[in-house]
């Protein structure tokens, strides 16, 4: 699987779409191990142990590193820090907020000192209501686009990226840039994924069990 199909998937387990910066990310870089003195650039302290708790119920480990195995908190940091814009930092960092807020109203405890129960099911209450709200929003987009064309309306020409009127939820930005950092990660394509660095013979139309022990290619 190449980075064009790792897109496509994100984008699908998402809610079909996926953002630009995001694009950019998994094109311009891939997670890595931070060095011991690496420190984050985009978010505070109290932001990336959020975030870090986050991925870690996204990605746990299991029988193959996780996502704070491979880095992913430094690589959604630099992200946010080198491709995102300020409006859009801002915007993930008032979501980051909102939602250790939900958790001191719920609980009576920031996020990251929650039994770990509590934070599945918060992290998947966000991430559903997220999801629906994207979706909703992209069948509003949908039939709009369908009534200007039944009208006959000569759709404008497109001549630079169009606005982000519906920037993606906090929950729903680290779920796209972990899937993406891990999967691009050495560990992610090589472990979790197949890869080949210079691949053989072309065999088309076989199964996945028959293609490589029912793992998907990273290359």
């Amino acid at each position: 699987m190449n980075r064009r199909e790792v897109l496509q998937r994100v984008a699908a387990l998402v809610g079909g779409t996926i953002s630009a910066p995001a694009v950019f990310a998994v094109l311009d870089g891939h997670a890595q191990t931070p060095t011991p003195d690496w420190k984050p650039s985009a978010l505070g302290k109290d932001e990336l142990a959020v975030v870090e708790q986050v991925v870690d119920i996204m990605l746990p480990r299991t029988d193959t590193p996780g996502a704070l195995d491979v880095g992913v908190p430094a690589f959604i940091d630099g992200m946010l820090k080198e491709v995102y814009s300020q409006q859009a930092r801002d915007h993930f960092r008032q979501g980051l907020q909102y939602f250790d807020a939900a958790a001191r109203k719920e609980y009576r405890k920031p996020f990251v000192g929650l039994e770990r129960s509590r934070q599945r099911a918060l992290v998947q209450r966000f991430h559903d209501v997220g999801i629906a709200v994207e979706r909703t929003e992209g069948e509003r987009k949908q039939k709009a686009l369908v009534q200007q064309v039944r009208a006959a309306a000569m759709l404008p020409q497109r001549t630079q990226s169009a606005p982000v009127t519906h920037p993606r939820s906090f929950i729903l930005t680290v779920k796209e840039l972990a899937l993406l950092g891990f999967f691009t990660s050495r560990p992610g394509a090589t472990q979790v994924l197949q890869y080949a660095a210079i691949p053989g013979t072309y065999h088309g139309c076989l199964p996945v069990n028959q293609a490589g022990n029912g793992k998907r290619w990273a290359t």
